[in-house]
């Protein structure tokens, strides 16, 4: 299995008990999406392995007591902590039409809704306090934060992604006189 073709689920947080449990963290909306898994892909120096789960108990706010079938010892749950845990694409639920996953909407032209077409979409980041989409916007990449005021949706035959971006934010980006273009100003004069 290629990186590629998987989705990051989460990632194993700690140890769990003696007997080879550990607690995992699924990083998504709907973790009870995941309660009946049977397998799930490991990163072990840059490879995905398969790793079977004899039992999953789900846990609040995301996390989950997992017990893997070959993992018995507290030693050998230990070299698992901080492993992201992957699943293939084709096991992201549905979405209804007009909603996306991240990575399905690269490439994409963005139209503004009162700037009209702005960019097209390189990527998105997930930083701590919130989720940001990269675009090129005028030759620069362009951060937009991905909150419900931006009222996102996506038009997948078209290879749309509309937004409704906040004001004054276009603005930011296209603010002539940047500290160091007043710098190279006053050592021209």
């Amino acid at each position: 299995m290629n990186i590629d073709d998987c989705f990051q689920l989460g990632y194993i947080v700690k140890t769990h008990g003696t007997k080879g449990q550990v607690v995992a963290f699924f990083d998504v909306d709907y973790p009870e999406d995941y309660d009946d898994l049977e397998s799930v892909f490991l990163e072990q120096g840059g490879r995905l392995i398969p790793f079977f789960i004899d039992r999953l108990e789900p846990q609040q706010k995301g996390r989950c007591i997992i017990q893997f079938e070959d993992i018995k010892t507290i030693e050998q749950a230990e070299k698992l902590r901080n492993t992201a845990l992957y699943l293939p694409l084709d096991e992201l639920p549905e979405l209804d039409e007009d909603q996306f996953y991240f990575h399905e909407v690269i490439g994409y032209q963005v139209v503004d809704e009162n700037h009209g077409k702005l960019g097209t979409v390189k990527e998105f980041y997930d930083m701590p306090q919130q989720q940001l989409m990269a675009m090129d916007y005028l030759d620069q990449e362009m951060l937009v934060p991905v909150i419900d005021d931006i009222n996102m949706r996506a038009d997948h035959e078209a290879k749309i992604l509309y937004v409704t971006l906040p004001e004054g934010l276009l603005e930011v980006y296209t603010q002539p006189g940047t500290p160091d273009d007043q710098d190279e100003e006053e050592e021209t004069e």
